[in-house]
């Protein structure tokens, strides 16, 4: 799978997609820090990539947009530790890779996460 991480997600948690065999980038890789989030989504979506966020704006932005074709992973978690994101980050690829293939927002909590399939409402 292809992701982008928002700025809020460590390097690391790319870093561990990366070894995982997924193509990953961080937008502070790219010098990107500032970009403004349509803009993230846009580069999200022209590059066919999930976007790594714990950005609640990302969830209103995909939810306006009508689209489905940008995926959202957004982190809802108190323990923001990096392993403690990437174990949630695996339950997420190992139970809902295909609803991330397909179009889905993915709200993670500490012990369950929630699939929104895309578009919104449709």
């Amino acid at each position: 799978m292809r992701f982008l991480a928002d700025m809020g997600v460590a390097l690391r948690i790319v870093e561990w997609l990366r070894a995982e065999g997924h193509d990953a980038l961080h937008l502070r890789e790219q010098g990107l820090q500032r970009l403004p989030d349509e803009e993230i989504f846009a580069k999200a979506g022209a590059e066919g990539r999930i976007l790594l966020t714990f950005d609640l704006d990302f969830g209103e932005i995909i939810a306006l947009s009508g689209k489905q074709s940008v995926s959202v992973i957004l982190f809802r978690l108190h323990n923001t530790r990096t392993p403690q994101v990437i174990d949630r980050l695996r339950a997420v690829l190992e139970r809902s890779g295909q609803a991330l293939e397909q179009g889905a927002i993915i709200v993670v909590q500490e012990s369950r996460h929630c699939v929104r399939r895309l578009p919104l409402g449709g």
